[in-house]
């Protein structure tokens, strides 16, 4: 069993390690040499002190810069930041390399063109008797290491070009933080654009069921190395900063795992969410600086699943005799408690221990299903890694995506709370924006969103890209009658649309093709009373809406 608890622990943590493991594109074709020996450490000349701590700290960094392929001077910089990276296990060349897309990279291209490529890595180090893991420490404390490198490309570089200053994921919140907190405090940053790409400004989401099971295998087994995984990462600084949902803020008081049920509704992490979030909104953005944004969830509404389904419910063969039922489910509905965790082990057959945990939603349904740049679950298990235990709870997974960043965050929109609205773009403090219109990876860079990267870079902006309001399929009634009916605009590509009905709990009712006829699909049903998900794919991506059935 304690292998199973290991194995489980190790695996599940990629996925919260490596927050932007889908930021780690292919290296191939990418010409860039790093060389080791010219990376410069840096020590933030301004402390912070964390909601835990009982003194302030200076945050150290490590930077190397990479200059443009054209005069060879630093004369354009473009600092790119670390995100979230406990233990330091995406070094500077990974991070440069993550920037690759269709066998190139943006790094290689803004070189060609006479910029230069300054990257800020957060590494492991120790100070004042105290170790600080960098890639997961405060984001405050990281953000004035940011500082200090912006004080010195500014005194090393040759000209009055301002900087350029690219935050993936985490990064993007050191930037934004890093930025504002100079201007608030008379420092000039001669920093003319603020790319943020794919950031929690709002928070970000690791499904509450995974927290749950991840912190009971590493508690129960008593495994060492699981619990310093737990430890390091979930419990990390910037995780309790950045996570909407924390497990500690559902704990018993006095237990390690179990949960105490009058605390069902999603709650950040103790002392550290809250605070955080409200700290960051008094700061706001830089104001001397173009803020744009690059995000990689869907703008039109499109869903990742359902809330409320079932994630996987199997039984794992661990060892002769020994045998173990996992379920998760996705948070539920709106106004509804569903089970979100279940762990159970059998001794021949015999059950000798079971763990559950529930999750309630309030007047919007629970973010694990909403639109947003998304993880995946079998990719953070490494596709099972030859694994049998894992292989198999990867086979077992009905639902593979979760959302990560949602949208509504990584645009910073005051509707928080409403992680299915669709984005008023005016309402976002961002002046630009790339959206795709189907949820992507997290921190995945595509040619879209590379153009428009490169657009702004070069000061040639696209200007605002708009995400129509306009759905390309509205329901004509809800409640239904005895027919769904279902407009389509003429952004469909196919006289055919796919369709999927889903109930409440995210069960696959039906499965069927449609035709379009005068741009409406009218579908008979013989549903009963209640809520269900209709998901339709025109060729352009898919589209879910909700409706009743009276």
């Amino acid at each position: 069993m304690k292998s199973l608890c290991s194995l489980f622990v190790l695996l599940f943590a990629v996925n919260v390690t490596v927050a932007q493991f889908t930021f780690q594109s292919p290296t191939e074709n990418i010409q860039h040499v790093s060389n080791p020996e010219v990376v410069v450490p840096i020590v933030a000349s301004i402390s912070y002190q964390g909601y835990d701590e009982t003194q302030a700290y200076f945050g150290e960094g490590e930077y190397e810069i990479f200059l443009d392929n054209v005069d060879g001077v630093l004369d354009k910089p473009i600092i790119i930041l670390d995100g979230f990276d406990p233990g330091d296990a995406r070094d500077i060349n990974g991070l440069y390399s993550s920037f690759a897309f269709g066998g190139q990279n943006l790094a290689d291209i803004v070189r060609n063109e006479g910029f230069d490529i300054v990257i800020l890595n957060a590494p492991v180090y120790n100070t004042d008797g105290k170790d600080i893991d960098g890639g997961a420490d405060f984001i405050q404390r990281n953000a004035m290491v940011l500082v200090e490198l912006i004080n010195e490309m500014n005194d090393q570089k040759v000209g009055d070009e301002e900087l350029v200053v690219l935050g993936p994921s985490m990064g993007g919140l050191i930037a934004r933080y890093g930025l504002a907190y100079m201007e608030q405090n008379s420092l000039e940053h001669e920093t003319r654009l603020f790319i943020s790409f794919d950031s929690p400004h709002k928070g970000a989401n690791i499904p509450i069921g995974l927290q749950y099971l991840i912190n009971y295998l590493a508690d129960e087994f008593n495994d060492p190395q699981a619990q310093a995984i737990v430890n390091s990462v979930l419990n990390s600084p910037a995780a309790k900063e950045m996570l909407y949902d924390h497990l500690l803020g559902h704990l018993l008081a006095g237990s390690p795992t179990q949960q105490d049920p009058t605390k069902l509704l999603p709650a950040g992490a103790p002392d550290f969410r809250d605070a955080f979030q409200a700290e960051l909104d008094a700061l706001g953005f830089p104001q001397d600086v173009r803020n744009v944004a690059m995000i990689n969830g869907a703008g039109n509404g499109t869903t990742i699943g359902m809330p409320g389904m079932q994630v996987v419910d199997t039984n794992l063969s661990i060892t002769a005799g020994v045998t173990a039922d996992v379920s998760i489910h996705f948070t539920p509905e709106a106004n509804q408690t569903n089970n979100v965790t279940t762990f159970t082990t059998f001794l021949i057959g015999i059950p000798t221990d079971t763990f559950e945990a529930d999750a309630e939603s309030g007047a919007i349904a629970g973010v694990d299903a909403a639109p947003g740049g998304f993880s995946n679950i079998s990719n953070a298990l490494g596709g099972g890694g030859g694994n049998p235990v894992i292989q198999a709870f990867v086979d077992a997974l009905d639902q593979d995506q979760f959302s990560f960043i949602p949208t509504i965050s990584a645009l910073a929109l005051e509707t928080e709370d409403d992680w299915y609205a669709t984005p008023d773009l005016g309402d976002s403090p961002f002046v630009a924006f790339h959206i795709p219109s189907t949820n992507e990876g997290h921190v995945q860079p595509t040619t879209q969103n590379i153009l428009f990267a490169l657009s702004e870079i070069r000061q040639q902006p696209l200007g605002v890209e708009e995400v129509s309001v306009n759905e390309r399929f509205q329901l004509e009634r809800n409640p239904v009658g005895n027919t769904i009916d279902i407009f389509c605009n003429q952004t469909t590509l196919s006289p055919t649309v796919g369709v999927k009905i889903y109930n409440s709990m995210g069960q696959l009712l039906t499965q069927q093709s449609a035709e379009i006829f005068s741009n409406k699909i009218s579908l008979p049903h013989t549903l009963s009373a209640g809520l269900y998900f209709i998901q339709l794919d025109g060729g352009n991506g898919a589209q879910t809406l909700k409706f009743l059935v009276k």
